[in-house]
């Protein structure tokens, strides 16, 4: 129910991007052909048409714009029902005038997946189901219903029955066609960018920490010196105040808030883990920081780093990008969601690759959804167990996407498994049965110390006032 409302509200709110203005605009346009194709019918093809009848359904077209024009400011963005309204409008007039024009012998019947089209696009699934059944039904009408199309000299155009069959067929097909593929594209588009949003969000949030970090790491670095200075000044006059007990408390309580001040900014220095020399830090340093806020949420995580095979057994040092953390974080927070009791995490490195494996002892992934692991807002049904063990999850898969996008953004390549699968050779622990997720990146591209961009050297720069 969760996956359906959301789709239902992602519809109305598309809906409500479109302004009156730009459907009247529409309308003039076909308002504009359908005269248009009724004059030259009439004067140059000699088609005997019922012009009354058909100039007062066009007028109501007009009369509708005008109205609406009237009524309503340009720029006044339609709800979705308004949106419906307007485009069952549409159809219905459209319908009308075919059927005083020879219904599907017409060849403007086609005009009729117009109406359809727009309202997959710009519309919610319930109401594009509406506008399709009421076009399907109006088509199949059209085809039995409708005044013949004359010539002056009394002939009756009509074309085969076999083929108004398959002009039906065709319409019908080319209406369920193009509305259901213009429908999903339009949903896609939209979830992607939704997604994408999201993405960009969660990066600047993470990257504003970082900043605020280094602020705060720079204040403690700077202000220590003067702070030092108060704290050994103010010693001095206490051993020389001895006999003006007065001062010599009031030098004793400056000395006692300096250390306060000493004590707070080494706290915040710690909470900022920033300044020019930590812009890069130690492999393990950055996997424990994106672990730090699920490490006590009731699952053991273990940590594990080591060189692969022959490699550098040095420890890497890497950039400690904004994008690495958070999108490590969603990894992590994912593994710790699933995971019976146990997650793993461990890193290894060679001269020239540098992965990190994130395993749970969870049920993994299901097989079905492989092809689509980090799409935004994949819509599975639950099963009752899941609902169960995590009743406030919604499962739209906006987490794995931002933590592949971001980890990607970074030059790194995201492989999934689950452990049970016996082809899988991502780990050798057999024991671990859940979901893995390796991610790997070339190690010139993080590595801050011998990578294509290696992090300066020498004093931090002064916080400019």
């Amino acid at each position: 129910m969760a996956d359906s409302n959301q789709t239902f509200w992602r519809g109305q709110e598309r809906s409500s991007w479109i302004r009156l203005r730009t459907l009247i605009l529409l309308r003039w346009v076909a308002i504009f052909g359908q005269i248009t194709a009724i004059t030259v019918a009439q004067r140059y093809y000699h088609v005997q048409l019922e012009l009354g009848l058909c100039y007062l359904a066009i007028g109501i077209s007009v009369m509708g714009n005008l109205t609406a024009i009237m009524l309503f400011p340009q720029n006044k963005r339609l709800s979705e029902f308004e949106n419906f309204l307007m485009v069952l409008f549409d159809l219905s007039q459209l319908a009308i005038l075919l059927y005083l024009t020879g219904g599907l012998n017409n060849p403007f019947a086609l005009l009729l997946l117009g109406p359809v089209t727009i309202s997959a696009n710009v519309m919610s699934t319930r109401s594009t189901l509406i506008v399709g059944g009421v076009a399907i039904i109006l088509t199949t009408l059209l085809a039995e219903f409708h005044l013949p199309l004359r010539t002056n000299l009394g002939l009756v155009l009509d074309i085969p029955d076999i083929l108004l069959f398959g002009n039906w067929a065709a319409i019908i097909i080319a209406i369920i066609f193009i509305g259901a593929y213009s429908h999903r594209v339009s949903t896609e588009v939209q979830s992607m960018s939704e997604a994408l949003s999201a993405t960009h969000m969660a990066l600047a949030r993470e990257q504003k920490l970082t900043d605020l970090g280094g602020v705060v790491a720079a204040a403690a670095h700077e202000l220590g010196t003067p702070l030092a200075t108060i704290k050994l000044t103010s010693s001095e006059l206490i051993e020389e105040l001895d006999d003006r007990p007065d001062l010599k408390e009031d030098a004793a309580l400056i000395r006692e808030q300096a250390n306060r001040c000493r004590d707070i900014l080494r706290d915040m220095g710690r909470a900022g883990k920033d300044d020019l020399h930590l812009r890069q830090a130690p492999l393990s340093t950055v996997i424990h920081e994106a672990a730090e806020p699920h490490i006590d949420r009731g699952k053991v995580i273990h940590f594990a780093e080591g060189p692969a095979g022959d490699g550098d057994v040095q420890h890497p040092s890497i950039l400690r990008k904004p994008e690495i953390i958070h999108g490590l974080r969603n990894l992590i927070q994912n593994a710790v969601d699933f995971a019976r009791t146990n997650v793993w995490v461990e890193a290894g490195w060679t001269p020239e690759l540098i992965t990190i494996n994130i395993m749970d002892d969870g049920r993994g992934y299901p097989a079905q959804m492989f092809g689509r692991i980090g799409d935004p807002f994949v819509r599975r049904r639950r099963a009752e167990s899941d609902q169960r063990a995590r009743p406030e999850y919604e499962g739209m898969g906006l987490g794995l996407f931002i933590a592949k996008t971001l980890l990607e953004r970074s030059g790194a390549e995201l492989e999934f498994a689950n452990g049970s699968d016996p082809y899988q050779h991502l780990s050798d622990h057999r024991d671990r049965k859940g979901a893995i997720v390796r991610v790997s990146w070339p190690r010139n591209l993080i590595d801050a110390q011998k990578g294509d961009t290696p992090v300066p050297s020498g004093a931090n720069q002064h916080i400019q006032v």
